[in-house]
């Protein structure tokens, strides 16, 4: 929606977020929204494994609430990540903090290997749609 964030101030994602149209619901749903990212993997500004970017407007908010939250911009942002494909969809505070224990992990144990697993973990999740939000 254009009014969604009307008040100026970013808004976590929700289950059954009143901000997502029909339109938008499809879109996520066949992964359409990925596009974008994808080019910015070809220029080479992304990976397409990494710890998945966060909204610029949350990150200043992460970095003070969470320590070592800055540590996972060490490596290059993915489409997908460890956290990914071991978490649930996250909205909160709480959530990156979990998320961010996955990123710190991926960046610590990075080897080819390990980004083939969770590429492969990301088709099944990308196959069955139960992940999409």
């Amino acid at each position: 929606r254009t009014d969604a964030e009307a008040g100026g101030k970013a808004v976590w994602a929700a289950k059954d977020d009143p901000r997502v149209t029909r339109v938008g619901k499809f879109i996520r749903k066949v992964r359409i929204d990925e596009l974008p990212q994808t080019w910015c993997v070809l220029k080479g500004q992304m990976s397409f494994v990494g710890p998945r970017p966060e909204r610029p407007e949350f990150v200043s908010d992460l970095e003070k609430q969470l320590s070592y939250y800055a540590e996972r911009h060490m490596v290059k942002p993915g489409i997908t990540g460890w956290a990914q494909i071991n978490y649930p969809y996250g909205a909160s505070i709480d959530d990156s903090r979990h998320k961010l224990e996955y990123d710190l992990y991926y960046a610590k144990n990075y080897t080819p290997f390990l980004d083939l697993l969770i590429l492969l973990q990301t088709l099944r999740v990308v196959l069955w749609p139960d992940g999409a939000r």
